[in-house]
């Protein structure tokens, strides 16, 4: 099946669904819930393919089904977790850093993952975004030479055809002061069968052009997701991923550091451990800020550091990342800080003396 076919085959309804999965009683009206809502049920066949049938729990299940509780308001829920309409300086563009931007090219994924920032607008019927609509946005960018990085998301670029990719990124690349162009996409994950060497070949005369995708447990490591990360890395893509913390989906050590190692294997980079976004309806697969901090401790020392990602929170209304991480600083004395170790114990580093004159 071609990746056109797969996406044309999603999986959008309860009766689809529960003719593949033993569905729950919560999941069912959970289904009912979202499709209320707007942001309904849609999963690939091959994705779908990865879930247990009969384990509500599974990890997979949990990220792409519909749950009643998402009904449930939380303290702290947000429509627009990170402020990106304030932030929106041209139709589809925002811009919360000084020296990137981020475009917004279509409102169509492989898969709704529940979880998903951008929730409020996909799957809302407009698709990939004409060039045309997108001119004041590439005017911005032409119009401000401090930005240096651009950001094609949605929605997954990686669901447009390659020819009207192609036309995009050619546009953002003949911007002169445009230096890197980064593709934010789940394809390698939910739709493998996406990265084809036509693809490769196509996008590899516009770069630098870096992907950055999702992987967030071991049971997405996949024969197909391996080829696709081989495919692009050869292509010369950098690869670096950004694992969203999940309750009961990954948010223990051991499996968080089998899902790394695998990824350094394919010689993808563990880039973020991202605390999740508070999103309207997603309290029930948040963690605590705690839980992360505790689980990159943990394995402090014990993983390979090219293994090991930085843990951030994108802060609420768009203020920006923030790194976190436990502090291994015990006490601080004019030229002497005191440093806990990985294995426990305390030494202090000594600061170099003043400069003599």
């Amino acid at each position: 099946m071609s990746w056109q076919q797969e996406l044309r085959c999603a999986i959008t309804t309860q009766a689809e669904l529960a003719a593949k999965l033993e569905l729950t009683a919560e999941e069912r009206l959970g289904i009912e819930q979202a499709a209320r809502a707007g942001f309904g049920l849609s999963v690939t066949p091959y994705y779908l393919g990865l879930c247990d049938p009969h384990d509500p729990s599974c990890p997979i299940r949990r990220q792409i089904i519909p749950h009643a509780l998402e009904a449930r308001a939380a303290e702290g829920d947000l429509r627009d977790p990170l402020g990106e309409a304030a932030h929106e300086v041209a139709p589809r563009l925002i811009q919360r850093y000084p020296d990137r931007a981020l475009l917004l090219v279509t409102d169509q994924c492989a898969v709704h993952c529940r979880f998903c920032t951008r929730s409020r607008t996909l799957g809302r019927g407009r698709g990939a975004a004409p060039l045309a609509l997108l001119g004041e946005a590439l005017r911005y960018l032409r119009g401000h030479p401090e930005i240096r990085d651009v950001i094609l998301s949605g929605g997954d670029p990686l669901c447009m055809s390659t020819s009207r990719l192609c036309a995009l990124v050619q546009a953002v690349r003949s911007i002169p002061h445009v230096e890197t162009i980064r593709l934010g996409t789940r394809a390698p994950v939910c739709l493998p069968s996406r990265i084809t060497a036509e693809l490769v070949r196509a996008l590899g005369r516009y770069h630098p052009i870096w992907v950055m995708t999702h992987f967030n447990h071991p049971r997405e490591l996949s024969a197909q997701a391996a080829r696709a990360c081989t495919r692009l890395v050869d292509g010369g893509f950098p690869v670096m991923n950004q694992t969203v913390l999940l309750r009961g989906v990954n948010d223990d050590p051991l499996v968080l550091a089998e899902l790394w190692r695998t990824l350094v294997r394919w010689r993808v980079r563990p880039y973020y451990l991202m605390q999740m976004d508070p999103v309207a309806g997603s309290a029930h697969l948040r963690t605590p800020l705690e839980r992360g901090i505790e689980i990159l401790e943990q394995l402090q020392g014990k993983l390979s550091g090219i293994a090991l990602p930085k843990l951030v929170v994108d802060t609420p209304g768009g203020q920006g990342k923030v790194p976190l991480g436990p502090n291994y600083i015990v006490g601080r004395a004019p030229g002497c800080t005191r440093l806990r170790t990985p294995l426990g114990s305390e030494v202090d580093y000594l600061d170099p003396p003043a400069r003599q004159r």
